[in-house]
């Protein structure tokens, strides 16, 4: 049968969902490895993680048994959320890749005063102390404070690597917000095309 046909359709679709199954099992998967080493001691960034990797496996179950049975209403809705995800994540990607770094500085340091959890984190693995200025009265986790050396500041750190993370968060975004509008795609084709071995008055 040829690639246009229903059961290349079927199995691209279930392809594509098997993926996302696996990137909500990772993701989901890091953010436990990061918490069991020690390495994020933030609840909120890992229930953040966790709540996406939930989202994206639900969203990938409906759409697979969908694409199993050719229902039509989970077909529907998979298509209509996955659309959804698909302008939030392409907007969100092209954000990231927009943002300078007078812009990357700012998102930076608001992100720095509202997280105190993830601020020791930064503190303790990069071995630095404040984003521009630091203040000896205030708490820093670092090796620096403990051995009584000079720490270095953590803004000219962070801004080393942030705009290299932003780039490839920014990259993956847009590179999986396309596998999503091609879900969209193949769900619509899919939904519109008779299954050969059932019954035909099914369909309707």
């Amino acid at each position: 049968m040829v690639c246009g046909g229903f059961a290349c359709s079927k199995n691209c679709l279930c392809a594509l969902n098997l993926l996302y199954t696996l990137v909500s099992l990772l993701l989901i998967g890091i953010a436990a490895w990061g918490i069991g080493f020690g390495l994020i001691s933030s609840l909120r960034v890992v229930g953040v993680v966790i709540a996406v990797g939930i989202f994206l496996f639900l969203i990938a179950l409906v759409g697979l048994i969908g694409a199993v049975k050719h229902h039509q209403v989970l077909l529907f809705f998979y298509m209509i959320i996955l659309l959804l995800v698909f302008i939030v994540q392409f907007s969100v990607s092209c954000a990231c890749l927009a943002l300078n770094q007078e812009q990357q500085g700012q998102l930076l340091e608001v992100g720095w005063n509202n997280t105190a959890s993830a601020r020791n984190d930064i503190q303790r693995n990069l071995n630095c102390c404040g984003f521009r200025t630091f203040n000896p009265n205030d708490t820093c986790l670092a090796s620096c404070v403990k051995s009584s050396q000079q720490c270095s500041l953590c803004a000219p750190i962070i801004g080393k690597y942030a705009g290299e993370v932003l780039r490839f968060v920014g990259g993956i975004g847009l590179f999986f917000s396309f596998t999503e509008i091609l879900g969209v795609w193949l769900t619509y084709r899919y939904r519109n095309q008779k299954d050969p071995r059932a019954n035909p008055s099914a369909f309707l």
